[in-house]
């Protein structure tokens, strides 16, 4: 196609030719700084240290398959695994770099190296062609003749059944090197019969490192910061990180600071992400939504600033669950700045947090309109951290009963079943497990129950209100049966919640000193007999009275429901 303003017969102008030239020999970063060694890989140390031991003891595989998302080295390792066996000092760990072999297999027109991608040769008669009828001829020039297959899930049902008898029984000079990023799609019978290597996403610390590296042989004055900005976004992958600097350098120059990253990808500012949580932390929903208006008028991308802001999240969980773990991903003042703010929030909070904006996420997705649906998520998230919690409603109430809560009780354990004999060298029984109160001296389910009762007021006062309101009608059978009048749903209901049916059958097992399982039944009449004076000074309960509304009436939990500004729902 000609240019415009130009004649097919007319000369073109002195050094046309040689700038033109010069444009297509540039060389893109990502191509320019591929590894070509086993040092040279970033972030990948368990893959090239096995490798590595692989070649130096001779215990090298006929098929490999390596795994991973994209750019994080899955072809460029299989080329170094290439000039490790047919460098003319090879096998080697440390290839040359300069012989023939390698500056083929560097080039990519190495004949007993053949590189193909799997998406544009899907059909078996292109498998056939390129590999199994091939497969039997020696090596040109090097002592392996090598396959690299990349994106091989790509192959279609046919090719991979054709590929498995030489797969699995390759003549000794043939290697085969298989790169995937989606490994379900390949067939177990085609894993099974390689050696396979999961190369992970890319730490950002090192990437932000690369790409400092690579800015200093280019004479690029590339600000940390910036470096930073552009790992974040490459989400793991150095060939995405790369090109995005390369980028960069055709946009701005020679200078590249955030901000610049900020502007040509959209990406959103760290500080920005933790404003955006202190807002949300200090429940200031106007400055939340104000900063969320101002990403989005600024043609921030929503969708990134969401996925940010989980990170940071999750970032918080892990200072707080353990925060060694952030060390390798995150500098020690940036740890240090995430400790600090996760000492503002409760771990169960984070928790709701990220399940929350992960919902949100998934709807942004589709919506239209994404910056409604992350300023509702933002609201919501506010009045997440507002609400009381169960927990804090507890230690409220402890508060006001001017004590403190009880130490948690390890669940008791289950008494085992006698022996008929035991050997004269087996140790002694252990002591029998103590009991809170005396236990009966017989399986009376009326006795039984009014200790039972006693123990509960002591050991879960609020689980009293309900239990109080049944009677224990018999034990057998390994049953205990506790009965309650039919409008007493409520009080059976809540005896029979997973932790409060535990906790009474740990209890009445105890007590009859024989496991026990617990059945909460409702009767039409049944009358609950009034605990003895002697036992106990609590008043006899009514029959038919609701135990919800002792709750309610209780001083200390109206003062609750004042202090909260709450109010009890029914279920």
């Amino acid at each position: 196609m000609l240019g415009v303003g130009c004649s097919a017969f007319s000369p073109l102008p002195p050094g046309l030719f040689r700038a033109h030239i010069l444009r297509v020999s540039y060389t893109v970063f990502a191509r320019k700084y591929r590894p070509q060694t086993f040092d040279d890989v970033v972030g990948q140390d368990h893959i090239t240290r096995t490798l590595r031991n692989a070649i130096e003891h001779n215990r090298l595989a006929h098929a490999y398959i390596f795994v991973g998302p994209r750019g994080t080295g899955k072809t460029s390792t299989a080329r170094i695994l290439a000039k490790a066996l047919n460098c003319v000092k090879g096998p080697t760990v440390n290839p040359c770099g300069v012989c023939t072999a390698c500056t083929e297999i560097a080039a990519g027109n190495s004949m007993d190296v053949l590189e193909f991608d799997a998406a544009s040769n899907t059909q078996v008669d292109k498998i056939r062609e390129i590999i199994i009828d091939n497969v039997k001829y020696a090596p040109a020039h090097g002592k392996f003749k090598m396959y690299i297959v990349d994106e091989v899930h790509m192959l279609s049902a046919s090719s991979f059944n054709a590929l498995l008898k030489t797969l699995e029984e390759p003549p000794a000079h043939v290697k085969f090197v298989f790169a995937t990023t989606d490994p379900q799609k390949v067939p177990t019978t085609i894993i099974s019969r390689c050696q396979r290597f999961d190369l992970k996403r890319i730490p950002a610390a090192l990437i932000s490192a690369h790409l400092l590296m690579i800015a200093g042989k280019e004479k690029v004055a590339l600000a940390p910061a910036a470096a930073e900005s552009i790992a974040r976004g490459a989400e793991g992958g150095m060939r995405d990180a790369e090109s995005m600097l390369d980028q960069l350098v055709a946009f701005c120059g020679n200078t590249i600071t955030e901000e610049d990253v900020l502007n040509v990808f959209g990406f959103t500012a760290q500080q920005t992400v933790t404003t955006l949580c202190d807002h949300l932390l200090s429940g200031d929903a106007p400055a939340a939504l104000a900063l969320v208006h101002a990403q989005a008028e600024g043609g921030k991308d929503l969708m990134r600033l969401l996925a940010d802001l989980i990170a940071h999240l999750r970032n918080l969980l892990v200072a707080k669950a353990d925060p060694a773990g952030l060390t390798d991903e995150l500098s020690e003042e940036q740890v240090a700045a995430l400790i600090a703010q996760a000492e503002r929030v409760a771990m169960d909070r984070l928790l709701d947090l990220i399940e929350q904006f992960a919902a949100v996420e998934g709807r942004m997705k589709w919506a239209p309109n994404k910056k409604m649906h992350l300023e509702v998520a933002v609201i919501r998230a506010i009045q997440t951290l507002n609400q009381a919690t169960l927990t804090e409603v507890l230690d409220t109430l402890t508060a006001l009963r001017g004590g403190t809560p009880p130490p948690a009780k390890p669940a008791p354990k289950p008494i085992p079943a006698p022996k008929p004999t035991i050997a004269k060298d087996a140790a002694p029984s252990p002591e029998p497990v103590p009991f809170v109160h005396e236990a009966p001296s017989t399986t009376d389910p009326a006795s039984l129950w009014a200790t039972a009762i006693r123990t509960i007021r002591d050991e879960r006062h609020p689980l009293r209100l309900w239990a109080s309101s049944g009677t224990l009608l018999s034990i057998d059978g390994g049953t205990a049966v506790l009965g309650f009048q039919s409008d007493q749903s409520l009080a059976a209901g809540h005896c029979e919640e997973p932790a409060n049916r535990q906790y009474l059958e740990d209890l009445l097992s105890r007590l009859a000193k024989q496991p026990l399982k617990l059945r909460c039944e409702l009767r039409e009449q049944l009358d609950v007999p009034a605990i003895p004076l002697a036992q106990t000074s609590e008043p006899k309960p009514e029959p038919v009275r609701d135990p919800m509304e002792d709750f309610k009436n209780d001083p200390l939990i109206r003062r609750a429901l004042e202090l909260f500004k709450a109010e009890i729902q029914p279920t």
